[in-house]
């Protein structure tokens, strides 16, 4: 005989509760005691009971949704946009923001939709798919500071959250983190060191994060006496990384210390200075930016700043969810404090 699936009446007997409050439970009514939720969904795992989500979609009037969308401002030849989503796939940063959020999402019954936005038609293709309630909310990862999606989703009062603060001010929630203080914080280990000659590989400069990291290390050099810096601008790959560096390396061989502003392109940096004879850190100390699977996998390991991304990708989902459930009245932001992790290469 075929066993039947577990219903609510199965799940209230083993929590010892009414059908109505497993109920409430399942569709996220917060009028429930702490205790008797927690009852609940430890019925609801030993039964093995899985929520009909057509039914409790007419009860919560919600789609269980949550769009992810990882936005730009331009790419709009097909060719451009399979590299643009090529490279945000391959990179560790996303990866672990895409664990924070599915960590804060799956015990909630909800489910992430990855969608990408990086050409006009594809952010109209977002906006209409958040109108008709396909999704609740949208997290927005943006790539490009004249990304004018944020605004648009903002203006229309779709929820929205945003990872990092938008470079055109806008009525958006966000997260972010202490940029500047954590490329104060390389600066100050690679001065501890003794080194004097340090140079800097920044990100886009059209990308406020870059923008901070590259303010936060000269502002920590320059209170050290150190007026000038020579500065070599990446994209965050670790090609762009090692062609920075030997760039550096070209005008100025007598560098002792190299802040990176992400670890893939500190990896690149190693690899370009393996190269050309030098070794980490005797000869050059080097320091990345994020803490991200590359900084471990890299020769040697490196010295970085740690960027909670699963932490703060969980918070984003959080405030999303507030307010798609009103309890978050209006915008709000959440900064998260810079932490240098040493390792071997500085």
């Amino acid at each position: 005989m075929t066993r039947q699936a577990p219903t609510l009446e199965d799940v209230a007997r083993a929590a010892g509760v009414s059908r109505a409050t497993v109920s409430r439970v399942v569709n996220g009514i917060r009028n429930v005691d702490p205790e008797i939720q927690d009852a609940v969904r430890d019925a609801i795992e030993r039964t093995g009971y899985t929520p009909n989500r057509a039914a409790r979609s007419l009860v919560t009037r919600r789609a269980e949704t949550i769009a992810l969308v990882v936005s730009g401002a331009g790419d709009d030849t097909e060719s451009e946009q399979n590299t643009f989503a090529s490279k945000v796939l391959t990179d560790p940063f996303f990866g672990r923001v895409v664990g924070g959020v599915v960590g804060f999402l799956r015990p909630r019954s909800m489910h992430p939709v990855l969608m990408f936005a990086e050409s006009a038609a594809a952010r109209d293709q977002v906006r209409a798919y958040l109108r008709q309630g396909s999704a609740d909310g949208a997290l927005i990862f943006s790539t490009h500071a004249e990304d004018p999606l944020p605004a648009l989703l903002a203006a229309e009062g779709l929820p929205c959250v945003l990872f990092a603060r938008p470079a055109v001010p806008a009525q958006v929630s966000y997260v972010d983190f202490a940029h500047q203080d954590g490329a104060r914080m390389a600066a100050e280990r690679l001065l501890a060191r003794g080194c004097r000659r340090v140079a800097t590989i920044t990100g886009p400069l059209n990308v406020p994060a870059a923008q901070d990291r590259l303010v936060g290390f000269r502002d920590a050099t320059a209170r050290h006496g150190l007026p000038y810096i020579p500065i070599a601008e990446g994209d965050f790959t670790v090609e762009s990384g090692a062609t920075a560096m030997v760039r550096l390396l070209t005008e100025h061989p007598d560098i002792d210390g190299v802040f990176a502003a992400n670890d893939l392109m500190a990896q690149g940096v190693c690899q370009a200075l393996r190269e050309a004879g030098k070794r980490v850190p005797e000869d050059v100390a080097v320091i990345g930016f994020d803490d991200s699977s590359a900084a471990v996998g890299c020769r040697p390991p490196l010295t970085t700043v740690r960027q909670p991304m699963e932490e703060m990708a969980a918070t984003m989902a959080r405030l999303l969810q507030e307010q798609i459930e009103g309890t978050l009245a209006a915008p709000t932001s959440k900064i998260f404090d810079a932490e240098l992790i040493l390792r071997d290469s500085a």
